[in-house]
């Protein structure tokens, strides 16, 4: 069964916790699918995660549309969301529809996310019959504005701005809101206050959904992950094991051996 945003609220009102998490390309979104996580984002993180940028900032909305549709390729069950690179909805409410209008069009998105209280954007966009998934607390494409990846909402009129932003999202038509960052009562308490789901990545175990990158859960970056992610596994050292047989077996001559030959 083909997930969509109006699942996601179902949940919410059952009080259904569900799993969201990045993918980039088929075969993982093949992968995450059949293991049946409901929602994936195809996030901007594909900078950091992917194209070994340092921010998000340079990913482009060709880069986005590519990994999107790969992504689209391999969800045959999963709702797939896009992210709306910087710079592709920030200048005017017509750049917004029409970038968000090339990921259900070209990419085979069910929805687009956007960053920070954009709400003309959702509301046009929500008009349009696109579905808007909002992202509120720590928000990376706003890294320079806010000083480099900061927990938001710590102090009593931040949280108190962070709660309005998410009120005013959901009503300009929103289907669903990421919070990043933020104090675990903040999550929290911004949960409890709205009627559409939340996915918290670190927000705390308050929220409807919680969402991780996906190279943060299997364990391949280079460095420790965000005190928020837990690894699941250590797929770098799979792999660095792997390749090293390998390239030992083909230094040796015991690969290709007469099984992996053809007579």
């Amino acid at each position: 069964m083909t997930v969509t945003t109006h699942d996601l609220q179902t949940w919410k009102t059952q009080g259904r916790r569900f799993a969201m998490l990045t993918a980039y390309d088929y075969p993982t979104a093949r992968i995450l699918d059949d293991a049946g996580i409901p929602v994936l984002l195809v996030g901007d993180s594909v900078g950091n995660a992917v194209l070994g940028y340092d921010t998000t900032l340079p990913v482009t909305m060709e880069q986005m549309l590519h990994h999107t549709a790969a992504v689209s390729r391999g969800a045959r069950n999963a709702l797939v969301v896009g992210d709306l690179p910087f710079g592709s909805y920030q200048a005017s409410v017509a750049d917004g529809v029409r970038s968000a209008t090339r990921f259900l069009k070209e990419a085979g998105a069910g929805a687009v996310k956007l960053e920070g209280a954009q709400l003309e954007v959702t509301e046009a966009l929500t008009r349009a019959g696109i579905p808007v998934m909002g992202h509120l607390g720590l928000t990376p494409q706003s890294v320079h504005e806010m000083g480099g990846y900061r927990v938001q909402g710590r102090t009593a009129e931040a949280a108190r701005r962070l709660q309005d932003d998410a009120l005013a999202l959901e009503k300009a038509g929103a289907f669903a809101i990421v919070l990043e960052g933020v104090p675990a009562d903040v999550g929290a308490d911004i949960t409890t206050s709205l009627q559409v789901p939340t996915i918290g990545v670190g927000a705390g175990p308050g929220t409807d959904g919680q969402v991780l990158v996906i190279t943060d859960l299997l364990g391949l970056g280079e460095g420790p992950p965000p005190r928020f992610a837990r690894p699941y596994a250590d797929l770098r050292g799979v792999i660095t094991r792997a390749v090293s047989e390998f390239a030992r077996d083909v230094e040796s001559g015991s690969f290709p051996d007469e099984d992996h030959s053809y007579s």
